[in-house]
């Protein structure tokens, strides 16, 4: 077993010669005679265990040394022993305010010097101990939280891929959605932004709830995929038999991920979202939309979003039975339906921010 390292700083030589008779056999000793030797010694990497350190010494005195190995991190944990003659109690509470953990009196007694060494340097060694039982904590909980991180990422992948998953199936059967996915995701994005701060909102659009209307957006018409292809695919506009098909498509969205999250057996699946906005996109704010005709704050707000959302994309839009109108002319018709198909303070800020919405189509135009 290694011997512990004990520090003697003196300026005299005999005392140095003393001290280390005494300790030699059962320790290794370093020495200095000046405190600034001392420090030297132990910056160049002669870490002790303890350090014996003289009070009264020419140039820098042992207090001043003691709050320089203290203040720095490498050495702050090395005890220190003040050596010294004087004995008031002033003189020893002085030095142990500035870090000693004792103060022995010359001339100094052999096995009173024994003693104090051994309590201090067992009292090291459990500090020693647990210091590193801590490092070696940190470490495990700095492992585990990357691998926590890790499976965060990959459960947010497995997320997204279903989402994608799901809304390609919509996005198969319809040939005219060409980037309707993305640009209704963003215009959603855009306006829950937007009034995200509003008193009215902002208990219900954390940026996390943001983020998942973004995600759950492509998934609104993915109940399209159970309408019949001579009615989804139509020429032309529908008759009232067929509008009537093609309005269970909020229905079968709702059902398709109502089956998707029961196979992930989750209580709270962030499908959620994606189920209200798929159900109740078609509502409207007084209560004429479907399909259960829903009306004010009992339409999900989600959905709320979507319908601003998809009505601004679908009149902008090239269909077989209507031309696209002018960004103008939508803002003209959304602005009109506030508070009949719109929430009111939603058709406030989509008038707002108008021209983002216009961007967006821009970018992701077909």
């Amino acid at each position: 077993m290694a011997k512990n390292s004990i520090l003697i700083v003196d300026d005299q030589a005999e005392n140095i010669e003393i001290i280390s008779a005494l300790l030699g056999e059962q320790y290794r000793v370093l020495s200095a005679q000046s405190a600034e030797a001392a420090l030297e010694l132990i910056t160049r990497g002669n870490l002790p265990d303890l350090v014996l350190l003289d009070v009264e010494m020419p140039g820098m005195d042992g207090y001043e040394a003691c709050q320089r190995l203290k203040s720095m991190p490498g050495t702050s944990h090395i005890p220190v022993i003040f050596l010294t003659g004087r004995s008031s109690i002033e003189d020893e509470t002085y030095g142990l305010k500035l870090g000693a953990v004792d103060y022995i009196t010359k001339p100094i007694s052999p096995p009173i010097l024994e003693a104090r060494l051994n309590t201090h340097l067992s009292l090291k060694d459990a500090s020693d101990q647990l210091r590193n039982q801590n490092t070696l904590l940190e470490q495990r909980v700095a492992e585990r939280t990357a691998e926590l991180l890790k499976l965060a990422e990959d459960v947010i992948l497995a997320q997204d891929t279903t989402i994608l998953d799901l809304a390609s199936l919509a996005e198969t059967r319809d040939n005219e959605t060409g980037n309707h996915i993305l640009r209704t995701q963003n215009y959603v994005k855009a306006l829950a932004s937007h009034v995200k701060d509003q008193p009215r909102f902002r208990t219900q659009l954390p940026w996390e709830q943001i983020n998942l209307l973004y995600k759950s957006a492509p998934l609104h018409d993915v109940g399209k995929v159970g309408i019949p292809d001579h009615i989804l695919l139509k020429p032309g506009k529908l008759d009232p038999d067929e509008f009537e098909t093609m309005k269970t498509h909020t229905t079968l969205g709702r059902d398709a991920i109502l089956a998707a999250e029961a196979k992930l057996d989750s209580s709270t699946s962030f499908l959620r979202v994606a189920r209200e906005i798929a159900y109740a996109h078609h509502e409207k704010w007084d209560g004429s939309g479907y399909p259960l005709g829903l009306s004010g704050d009992a339409i999900p707000l989600s959905a709320r979003l979507m319908a601003v959302a998809d009505v601004y994309d679908a009149l902008i839009s090239k269909r077989v039975y209507k031309p696209a109108f002018p960004h103008e002319k939508a803002v003209e018709i959304i602005s009109e339906s506030k508070g009949s198909h719109f929430d009111p303070d939603l058709a406030d800020a989509f008038i707002a921010i108008a021209d983002q919405f216009n961007g967006i189509a821009q970018r992701f135009k077909d």
